[in-house]
């Protein structure tokens, strides 16, 4: 009898995480031969096709900077700072995390399964803005159909702070 019940119980649990997509960033952080160099900060956030902010997805900055000194150049990360960063506290968890070293990191977003799932069908962007301390600043914009029909990866370049960048999407 225990066996039934906890089989009915759990059908709903499985049919619920059937239904929601999985949104995956894959991302170049290049190798830049300058005399200063310091690992970006990164911002990556979900938009809508009128620029407005649905959710934060990652915020990669010097989390272990003493006294939250790292917090002092998040505002450098300008188009994130105007439209939603200003008003966060930092840090955000399952959001905010460590800078990357350049090569190629794959960010998943577990906590955003929630937000995505809300989304009405239609077209969105993925926004991902990178600056650096004593370094440029660049912003790319990577546009996407939600939900989507069948797995694919939509693909984005920087020219400096960003290089290859693409949003992996799965049913």
């Amino acid at each position: 009898m225990k066996l039934r019940y906890s089989i009915a119980l759990s059908l709903p649990l499985i049919s619920v995480s059937a239904m929601g997509a999985d949104l995956a960033l894959k991302l170049e952080i290049p190798q830049l031969n300058v005399a200063e160099y310091h690992r970006p900060y990164v911002a990556v956030w979900l938009e809508s096709p009128e620029q407005k902010v649905l959710t934060n997805l990652s915020v990669l900055y010097d989390v272990k900077k003493k006294d939250n000194a790292g917090n002092k150049w998040l505002k450098d990360m300008r188009q994130w700072w105007r439209k939603t960063g200003r008003d966060l506290a930092m840090p955000m968890d399952g959001v905010s995390g460590a800078t990357r070293a350049p090569g190629e990191h794959t960010l998943t977003f577990p906590g955003a399964k929630a937000a995505l799932d809300k989304l009405p069908a239609g077209e969105y962007h993925v926004v991902i803005e990178a600056t650096r301390e004593a370094g440029g600043r660049e912003l790319v914009r990577v546009p996407f159909q939600w939900p989507p029909k069948a797995a694919l990866a939509v693909a984005g370049k920087g020219k400096e702070e960003l290089g290859a960048v693409a949003v992996q999407l799965k049913p």
